[in-house]
């Protein structure tokens, strides 16, 4: 990786992180140069406008999504183990940044907002929640749950207690957040019908 390269991702590592606290809305190429101590000239030769800004943030938080919690959870085996590995990372990745996930800052701010930084968000999240469905397909083929399990209705379940861990963890500071999320976790997991033992 070249200089100029090494820079951009410092750049965007910064970014991403103020995006956590102010939005993507919030965002700008004024702002960032501010943070960083950097002319706003200079910042501008490397993103052109405040939404290609905000779309680079976009496809920058994605790498270091898949880096930091989809390919280490993939490399668990399939199933339950699986799904328990994505689950945790996400928490992690959720703590890790200042304002928490990025997506779900961007999520609650671009809903109504048509245009390509929303198309692109709505793209990743659709990719997100699709990880937690085939993921527990996998769960199904290797017996851990029924076969004629919803692998959807668990995913947009699951989904909703890690949102409703930012909502409670982040917003309302509730100290039990981190327990109910796991608490929710695993009452997911026991509502999953068993798989029917084949006969021998």
């Amino acid at each position: 990786m070249g200089r100029g390269e090494t820079t951009r991702q410092a750049i965007l590592d910064r970014a991403t992180a103020l995006a956590s606290e102010v939005g993507l809305t919030g965002l700008t190429i004024g702002r960032l140069a501010d943070e960083l101590d950097l002319s706003k000239s200079g910042l501008f030769g490397h993103f052109q406008s405040k939404e290609a800004l905000q779309f680079q943030v976009l496809e920058h938080g994605a790498a270091d999504f898949v880096e930091r919690v989809v390919r280490p959870a993939l490399a668990e085996p399939r199933g339950i183990p699986r799904l328990r590995a994505l689950f945790e990372r996400w928490l992690a990745w959720d703590s890790a940044l200042p304002g928490g996930c990025v997506f779900v800052a961007a999520s609650s701010e671009l809903d109504d907002r048509p245009g390509p930084v929303r198309d692109r968000l709505v793209e990743l999240q659709g990719q997100w929640v699709d990880v937690l469905a085939t993921s527990f397909r996998k769960a199904i083929e290797r017996g851990h749950v029924a076969a004629d399990a919803d692998p959807d209705q668990f995913a947009q379940d699951l989904y909703g207690i890690m949102l409703s861990w930012h909502h409670r963890s982040r917003l309302l500071g509730d100290p039990a957040a981190e327990v109910r999320a796991r608490r929710a976790f695993e009452a997911l997991l026991a509502a999953a019908p068993p798989a029917v033992p084949r006969p021998s």
